[in-house]
Formats: structure tokens, sequence, C-alpha cells
């Protein structure tokens, strides 16, 4: 294994009081019991080298790298340890007012430990034979707001790294996470920053689900804003979607059908009385497809499960509208996911490409239309310029990501300056 160990840690464990000591092998293994604390304190934390980086004279450009584990909360509410990055930019911030903070919220790594992308920073790309291949490439958006001078931190998400479950588009546990690493970059520094949060795809989705709770769960962050594209708002419409289902239902499927078993992993994790539920309506195929994929990256999963039907999986070969629709319980967890039943208290930039052939765009307009209608600021942009391309693919969805970084950090940048947040609400019906 091609693991973070051999690459080298630039400093050493540095436990938080009562917790122990502990040595960089097991860093990502969490103290028993977690400590009787507020969500957000630190509860070790490590300097460490980036893979991609160069010397400086203030340390690595483009900024010094800490891991970090921190105390946050699980779907439920109880305490849970969750690992992550703060990023300290070594170059100048030359906007208005002090050095924001930006909680970036990652898209999708996968369901194996090795995704995290606290290990990805260290190691850029993980290679495990026959199949593991995978590139950190929440890289990109950490180092273009660091070139802008804005500190970052990245969260690993509850169960991803740790020895939890991780309970992929989990709307409570993601959202949790997101926020309580914004506490936690200032608890290891010891600097209350102006804030904002960026989310892309699954990090869209828990980019909004922080956005939208933030006011109840961390109402003490300064926050300023919050970009997010192409969010799973509504999970009943993304498991339909052709990135799943491909193009011809029930004949073959899309490229990630696989992401059905990391939301089912963690559905069995999180809410253990669905279990049976779940072994009732999944075939000999899905059940060995769920313990398939519970250990790798997104890019093993495409390839052990592309092309193959949605409904290979389930009992029955039905689709996962019927699987849903005929067990009610599966279906109120579905149901809990779903963003925008609360108004963000701080302005939303929400973006989705009306061809995006992973998330559906008219859930991503929905979640607008929801916001809006509670009062939130909200701008919605779509993104328009793009042909459906190879449909089933993720290409339509993963395209519109770069040139959206430009817009997104602009947005963010007037917001964390101070500027009046646009809206185009009454343009939504």
């Amino acid at each position: 294994m091609v693991g973070v160990g051999a690459l080298g840690f630039a400093g050493a464990v540095h436990a938080a009081p009562g917790t122990g000591s502990a040595a960089p092998t097991d860093f990502y293994l969490p103290p028993d019991p977690l400590p009787d604390a507020a969500p957000g304190t630190i509860l070790r934390s490590e300097p460490y080298a980036l893979a991609l980086a160069v010397p400086g004279q203030d340390g690595q450009i483009p900024a010094n790298a800490t891991r970090i584990m921190y105390l946050s909360a699980d779907t439920h509410g109880r305490p849970a340890a969750v690992t992550g990055t703060y990023l300290e930019p070594t170059l100048p911030w030359n906007g208005p007012g002090p050095r924001p903070l930006v909680a970036v919220a990652p898209g999708t790594q996968g369901q194996g430990d090795q995704c995290a992308p606290s290990k990805g920073f260290a190691e850029l790309i993980h290679y495990e034979p026959p199949l593991d291949l995978w590139f950190s490439y929440e890289v990109l958006t950490a180092y273009s707001l660091l070139a802008r001078g804005m500190a970052v931190v990245v969260t690993d998400y509850h169960g991803l790294g740790t020895p939890a479950v991780h309970d992929y588009v989990n709307r409570l546990a993601e959202a949790h996470a997101v926020l309580d690493a914004i506490r936690a970059a200032q608890a290891l520094t010891g600097v209350v920053r102006p804030s904002a949060i960026f989310g892309y795809s699954q990090g869209g989705g828990a980019a909004a689900a922080a956005a939208e709770l933030q006011g109840q769960y961390a109402p003490e962050l300064d926050l300023r804003g919050t970009y997010t594209g192409a969010p799973p708002a509504d999970l009943r419409e993304v498991m339909q979607g052709a990135a799943i289902s491909g193009v011809v239902p029930g004949q073959v499927g899309g490229f990630v059908p696989g992401l059905l078993g990391y939301v089912l992993n963690g559905f069995a994790a999180d809410y253990p009385e669905v279990v049976p539920v779940i072994d009732r309506v999944t075939s000999d195929a899905g059940k060995a497809m769920l313990h398939e994929v519970a250990n790798t990256c997104i890019g093993e999963m495409s390839m052990r499960t592309m092309l193959r039907p949605a409904t290979l999986y389930t009992a029955g070969g039905r689709t996962m509208l019927e699987v849903l629709d005929a067990n009610p319980e599966l279906n109120a967890i579905v149901e809990q996911q779903r963003i925008g039943s609360l108004a963000p208290a701080a302005p939303v930039l929400v973006a989705g490409g009306t061809n995006d052939d992973a998330i559906p765009y008219h859930q991503v307009r929905q979640l607008a239309v929801d916001w809006c209608s509670r009062g939130a600021t909200v701008q919605l942009e779509p993104t328009t310029w793009l042909p459906p391309l190879l449909p089933s693919t993720v290409v339509s969805h993963q395209l519109p990501y770069p040139p959206s970084l430009l817009a997104a950090h602009n947005w963010l940048s007037e917001r964390l300056a101070g500027a009046p947040a646009p809206s185009n609400c009454a343009a939504l019906p």
C-alpha cells in the first residue's frame, strides 16, 4: 500500500490533554472514550508535508498543513471524532479585513478510509494494486483558495479515515462535520475569522446542509456565505439519475451505479433497524456489491460496477423508485436527507448544470426555490453552455466544475469583503 507514512510527516503528533499520546500510524484511531467537550474541540493534531508544495521563507508554499482530529456529532447528535486538514497560507491576504477561512466540503472520494482527503494531500496519488488508483482532486479547490491568501480547512467527513463507516450523503453528519471543521480551525489557531463554505457534488450537498443548519447548530460562526455546486438536495431524484441508472434503465447502467452501495452502506451503519429491509430489497449481486465497494475510492468503485444496471442489484430487478415506494422505512430515511426545509442565515450561491447527468438540475433549482420561499438570500447560476455529452458517464457533471471555480471564488471574495449579496429569487417561480 502506498500510504501517507511512506512520505513522512513534518512533526510529531500532538494529543489533546487527557486523550493520551498517539503515534503517527494510529492518528486516525479516535480516543476511547471521547472527551466530554464542545463540538470543534481539537482531539489531536500534527503538522505534515504536502505532496504538492515548494519550500518558502515561512514554510511550504502555498501553505503549511496540519492534520487534525476534532470533535463533531453524527447524524443522531452523538459525539463523533472527525479528521481533516487545516491549511495556513504562506501567501499574503490582500483583501479587506482579517484573513478569512474557507471550509471546503469535499466531493465524492469513496467509502474506504484510504480516500480521506487529509491522506490525499500528503500523497496526492494513491495506488494499491490492482484497481485502487485515486487522485486527490480537492487539491485544486484548496490551492485555488490558498492562492488568494485565504486559510482553508478541509473535513474528511464522519467515518472517512476513522474506523466508523462513512455515511455518504448523510445530511446531518456532513453538515456537522463541515461546521465543526470551522470551529476546529479556530480552536487550533486561536483566531476567529470571517468564514465561508465551498462544496461541489457531494460537497455541494454537505455545504448546502451546513448552510441551512448553521443558524441552529453553530450560530456563533461569522459565516459570510456558502457556495453549493451541483448539490444532491433530493436523494430520491439523484438515485434515479443517469449516472446510476444509465440512459436505458434496466438495460445498461451508468458509470457509477456503485454509489448506491455507498448510500445503503451508510444507511445500514446509521440506522441498524433498516438492515433487514436492505437485505430484503437487494439481490445476491447487490449484497456482494455492498461489501465490495465499502472499502473503495470512487475510481475503483466505478471500474468495478460501471455499466451494470442498478436493477441488477435489487431483488426482483426493481428500480430504486419502486424499491423506495414499496418500503416506507427506507424511503423515510431517504426523505430525511432532503435539503431545503430551513433558510440559510447567510447568502448562498447555488450552481448546477442544466445537462448534468449525475445531479439532476431540476432538483438543484428546486433547492434554490425552496430557500427563496423561506426568505433566504439566494443567487441561482445555471450552467447552460454545456450540451449533453456522453450521458451516464458523469462528463456533464465534471466539466462545469473547473470553470465554476473562478465565479465561485469571486462571489465568496465579495461576501468576505462585506459586499451586499445578489439575489435572483424574484425571477424564480
